[in-house]
């Protein structure tokens, strides 16, 4: 990206933080009319919901300063609401504990929170609450994972309502951003998409997504082509998860698929330029058996059709 994109996107963030903070009472003295400000009122609340901490540990987690830190904490110890109890594992350790009093406040500042979020969101419809908190859960995903946080276990499951749109979207974007493919791949992928909404049969035919904590990081689809063969298509993986070993596990889901409901060949399309990919493909034993040279989404590149046996 050159300079000047990222100066716009930048400055692009600056303006959501901005806009975010002020919506949502953030930059209050005192949040949610509490006695806390906002950084009190979340270590409050990584006590309420978490057992064992130290405070080395929530200084990391909340990335606080130690100091600034060591003062929030006595002011709650002042106010009867934390206890220091000693940590069986380290004598020279304590544990940080809500009391009786820190409950009750922790118990408080989650029903205003609750009740703050939906007077946000309750004036919005169903669509486009689910479109605020995909667009949500994907800002948490690409921030998580380059900071390395995204420690939430990855499930591999079947789609929900309104993800294969958002699916049409990603192979666009990211075919777009990383081959300079243009929106003839795009129609075909909304194609495909549309044919399996409309026609699929669930019995023989599936789509699954890699879930990481509701962040859509990857997914695939298996169709029929006819009694004996099924055809798997549209596998991509998010940028930030590759090399976890989920194309992998996809791939796996839809050979298993496959044999349990009677396929007894596997087909599939791809292209040169998709190197991991068709070694990936190769892994599992698919086979090359025709290929020829087009330019359908822009650059020139040459499509592989691959088979095997099941």
């Amino acid at each position: 990206m050159s300079q000047s994109g990222l100066d716009a996107d930048v400055n692009a963030v600056r303006a959501f933080n901005r806009f975010y903070t002020a919506h949502v009472g953030a930059l209050d003295e005192h949040l949610l009319d509490s006695p806390y400000s906002l950084a009190e009122a979340r270590v409050l609340y990584e006590l309420g919901q978490r057992d064992g901490l130290t405070a080395a540990v929530l200084a990391r987690d909340l990335a606080l300063d130690p100091a600034y830190l060591s003062r929030i904490l006595r002011r709650f110890v002042q106010a009867g609401e934390i206890a220091r109890l000693p940590d069986p594992r380290d004598k020279r350790g304590r544990i940080l504990s809500l009391t009786e009093a820190g409950r009750g406040a922790f118990a408080q500042l989650v029903r205003a929170s609750q009740t703050r979020i939906a007077g946000i969101i309750g004036s919005l419809s169903e669509v486009e609450r689910s479109r605020l908190v995909a667009a949500m859960r994907t800002i948490q995903g690409a921030l998580g994972a380059s900071r390395g946080a995204a420690s939430a276990p990855v499930v591999i499951r079947g789609h929900r309502l309104g993800e294969i749109g958002w699916i049409v979207h990603r192979h666009a974007t990211l075919y777009r951003d990383e081959y300079g493919w243009d929106t003839r791949f795009e129609a075909l992928v909304a194609e495909i998409a549309a044919d399996f909404l409309k026609t699929h049969d669930p019995a023989r035919e599936h789509c699954w997504v890699a879930d990481q904590a509701g962040v859509i990081l990857g997914s695939v689809f298996l169709v029929r082509v006819d009694d004996a063969v099924a055809k798997l298509r549209l596998l991509y993986i998010e940028p930030e998860a590759r090399g976890l070993g989920l194309g992998r596990r996809l791939v796996d889901e839809c050979i298993e698929f496959a044999r349990a409901t009677g396929y007894r060949r596997m087909t599939l399309w791809t292209n040169d330029c998709l190197v991991a990919a068709r070694r990936l493909y190769d892994s599992f034993g698919f086979e090359l058996v025709s290929e020829h040279p087009h330019s359908d989404f822009g650059p020139p590149m040459v499509g592989h059709v691959l088979e095997r046996d099941l």
